[in-house]
């Protein structure tokens, strides 16, 4: 087990472009850490530093107390579960899972006890005379994963390891990585641009945009208290609205947002009057869960048309056009009015307000957080 360093990584490609600025992370030992944001963002190029598949331009990686910058990745003692699973389709189950430690030449037994440990943790041992070919993506997957375990790695580092399953099949594999990292209890950096795998697996979540880390945090954290906008459209679904909004100091701190007026609570103010001196223009952070639907007699109420209504099981999503744009209402079937059982129809005009408590406030010029 061990816990990992970078200190200001930086990746720079022979044509200059910067893929990797100023990367700066600590990860304890057994911590789950995700890195997560859209594709393009440097994820996957930290990763590949970390496992020495890519060069490190400047900075540098502690593995334990040791620098590896130089290191082979072989000599690193890490193992890397890659998208494309990468097994050798000529070799069985066990043959696949066996392969490093017997290229290591240890000791046949041995091998044997890892190899039928392993598969017993993930599920798999019925399946060891199998080639890759007759397995499910799934099964394929937890192969992958076992070879990885049976050489008892310091580090695990996961690339993107269920992109290629199907919903149902990411959801089922989410619930096995959890009982995984239980069961072997090591240290794991993984890597997704799927927000959900990230808030459901990690200890932390590292988010990503553009080759610069925007926010180091836990689910919670990040999800409650994003350092900027990306942040908080990039985590939560559907993504948070966004309003332009005026911010005014009269008898504490209201927001204005076309002509409605909402005053915010003194949990909110007391954050406000640290970063703002003034009236000014401010951007408006809400959930679409966290909209209500109000009457248009209420001084916080935003007219809106519904445009699409979405029926998603246990809750309607409803596309609205305000005077501002287009944004998203999450409404649960059992807070829908009594008038409107079934959800509302395109075309209809409605009335929405929120509770100030759950808004966010962004800088209108730095996209940054007001409430930090």
């Amino acid at each position: 087990m061990a816990k990992l360093k970078l200190e200001h990584i930086k990746k720079v490609y022979e044509n200059g472009f910067v893929a990797v600025h100023d990367f700066n992370l600590e990860v304890s030992d057994k911590e789950f850490v995700v890195l997560v944001g859209p594709s393009g963002c440097g994820k996957s190029t930290a990763l590949r530093m970390i496992a020495g598949l890519e060069d490190i331009s400047e900075g540098e990686l502690y593995i334990g107390d040791r620098l590896v910058n130089d290191v082979h990745p072989k000599d690193r003692d890490i193992a890397m579960v890659f998208q494309n699973y990468a097994l050798y389709p000529h070799l069985t189950v066990y043959e696949n899972m066996a392969f490093a430690l017997s290229l290591k030449k240890v000791d046949r037994k041995v091998i044997d006890e890892k190899v039928r440990n392993a598969a017993e943790i993930l599920g798999i041992s019925d399946l060891l005379e199998r080639k890759p070919k007759q397995l499910s993506g799934g099964q394929r997957q937890r192969v992958a994963i076992g070879r990885s375990i049976v050489r008892e790695p310091k580090v695990f580092l996961m690339d993107e390891p269920l992109s290629n399953l199907d919903a149902k099949m990411r959801n089922q594999m989410r619930a096995e990585i959890i009982r995984l990292r239980e069961k072997i209890d090591t240290t794991f950096i993984y890597v997704t641009h799927d927000q959900v795998e990230a808030m459901t697996l990690g200890d932390r979540i590292v988010v990503m945009s553009a080759g610069y880390i925007q926010q180091i945090g836990t689910p919670q954290d990040v999800f409650r208290r994003p350092n900027n906008m990306f942040v908080a459209g990039f985590i939560g679904t559907p993504q948070m609205n966004f309003f332009p909004a005026k911010l005014r100091m009269s008898n504490g701190y209201a927001v204005e947002i076309d002509g409605a007026v909402i005053g915010l609570p003194e949990s909110i103010s007391s954050k406000l009057s640290a970063n703002v001196a003034e009236d000014c223009d401010a951007t408006l952070g809400i959930r679409p869960e966290h909209i209500t639907l109000t009457t248009p007699n209420d001084p916080g109420a935003i007219k809106a048309t519904v445009t699409v209504s979405e029926m998603m099981g246990s809750e309607i999503y409803l596309h609205i056009e305000t005077n501002l744009g287009p944004y998203v209402i999450s409404i649960a079937l059992i807070s829908l009015p009594e008038d409107h059982p079934n959800g509302f129809k395109s075309g209809e005009d409605i009335f929405f307000t929120f509770n100030g408590e759950l808004i966010q406030l962004f800088d209108s010029e730095t996209s940054n957080s007001l409430l930090l």
